[in-house]
């Protein structure tokens, strides 16, 4: 459950290479990394010309969305590389003389699954680059402090795996209370004081913790009126993951791993993707001490626990039974990455975690198919079918997994239904049959299957 354990390495500190070839700066990095493996308590104070190399910048350039919205300044990445070199020199040299100024982000938003709309912030380009360029430098250190059941954002680390964990945390464990937790409004809520102080836990360079003052502090741009806060983080850039991982690591996960050490007696599971984690008990009366305890933690640190998406919840092997016992109903059910996990058995008759699709995710994944496709109403059909195939085919990469037949297969068939309702109506006369739609599907979309292994046997590889 803990992950892969980290391999030895030269205990030597050298970090500070200042060359420009790839090779000095990537030895660089990885002395950083060695050292921070041997020294969990070392603070490092040399590290921000390794932020400004060149060839670290053109990295990190080439690592950003090509068709991204650009930021207030309007400069596209298309823009941005057509004089690629001069630009990248010009803004080495602007961090070396501590003359870059981070700028504004300018508000957007992206709708939910639930119709509600996500605020972002859609950062400059050049921010995105050095905030890149800062991450891959910071990461060498973090991803050793990390821990193992920290999933979110993370290189390396998938959706998969988190959920790979969590379901042979709940078989292999004796787990028959789980706390579905989320935090509310967590981006928003995070003290700059304490994301500083976090930061100078390891990071004794202050350049790079001025540098991370500026983003915190440069505002977003919402109908021309800059807006600064002491508190948040915006989403959109790349350092917000780090930081909110950072974050999380010192009020929670390290708690959490105290906790369950000194605290329980029975088995306790976690595994967190970002601000949304999921936790396994084996007696409800730790499980509700720990979450009472939990909120007089979070509220330390400005956190708040959801309220509606926030639950206790009966699970796990013996769920089914105890609740009969009762004469209660089927065991309740839970969210996590996009799946809902139930209580069922096997043909064989033993305990297994059952994953499908989220309803809601569903209905809203096809939703924006058929507006798309009301788009493209008048496109030809090859036209039509390329962009139905990449739908279908992403969809079945994530959401197939052992167990999840059904629903993508479902799913397929919906997405068929929906392009015959779109052809039909080119035209009055239009004469589309199942038959034709049915080799148009065959031609155009990709079949519904598992490609997921089951969990034990990948998480068993990858650990």
């Amino acid at each position: 459950m803990e992950g892969r354990g980290l391999a030895k390495g030269n205990p030597q500190e050298q970090n500070v290479l200042r060359t420009q070839s790839r090779v000095g700066t990537q030895s660089a990095l990885e002395r950083v990394r060695q050292a921070a493996r041997k020294e969990r308590k070392q603070r490092f104070t040399s590290l921000f010309h390794l932020v400004y190399d060149v060839e670290r910048l053109r990295r990190a350039y080439l690592g950003v969305k090509r068709d991204a919205s650009p930021g207030i300044d309007g400069q596209t990445w298309r823009q941005y590389g057509e004089n690629l070199e001069e630009n990248l020199r010009d803004l080495s040299e602007r961090l070396r003389r501590r003359a870059y100024q981070a700028k504004p982000a300018r508000r957007a938003y992206i709708p939910k699954a639930d119709g509600r709309q996500r605020p972002i912030g859609v950062v400059v380009l050049e921010d995105k680059i050095v905030q890149r360029s800062t991450v891959e430098v910071l990461n060498a250190i973090y991803e050793v402090d990390f821990l193992g059941f920290s999933y979110g954002f993370r290189p390396g680390r998938s959706q998969h795996e988190a959920l790979d964990a969590l379901t042979v945390g709940l078989r292999k464990r004796k787990v028959n209370w789980v706390l579905d937790a989320d935090l509310r409004a967590f981006f928003d809520t995070l003290r700059h004081e304490w994301v500083e102080k976090f930061v100078e836990h390891r990071i004794g360079d202050q350049r790079i913790v001025r540098l991370i003052q500026k983003w915190l502090r440069a505002g977003v741009l919402e109908d021309g009126k800059r807006t600064r806060s002491e508190v948040g983080t915006v989403q959109g850039g790349s350092i917000s993951p780090l930081l909110a991982n950072l974050y999380l690591h010192h009020v929670l996960d390290l708690w959490v791993q105290w906790w369950r050490k000194k605290r329980a007696q029975g088995d306790v599971i976690i595994v967190r993707w970002a601000d949304d984690f999921v936790m396994g008990f084996e007696h409800r009366a730790e499980a509700e001490r720990f979450l009472a305890e939990l909120k007089e933690r979070f509220a330390k640190f400005g956190l708040e626990l959801h309220p509606e998406k926030t639950r206790l919840i009966e699970f796990g092997r013996n769920a089914v039974r105890t609740r009969a016992q009762r004469g209660e109903g089927k065991p309740e059910t839970f969210n996590f990455l996009g799946f809902t996990h139930v209580c069922s058995r096997t043909k064989k008759g033993t305990f297994q975690v059952l994953r499908t699709t989220m309803h809601k995710r569903w209905q809203a994944k096809l939703r924006e198919v058929h507006d798309e496709l009301r788009q493209r109403i008048n496109d030809p059909i090859p036209e039509q079918g390329a962009y139905l195939r990449a739908v279908v085919a992403g969809h079945v990469q994530y959401y197939g997994v052992p167990g999840n037949n059904r629903s993508i297969y479902a799913f397929r068939g919906a997405v068929e239904w929906l392009w015959r309702q779109v052809l039909l109506r080119r035209s009055h006369k239009a004469r589309i049959t199942w038959e034709r739609v049915k080799r148009l599907a065959a031609k155009w979309l990709p079949p519904a299957r598992v490609c997921h292994p089951w969990p034990e046997q990948r998480l068993g590889v990858t650990t």
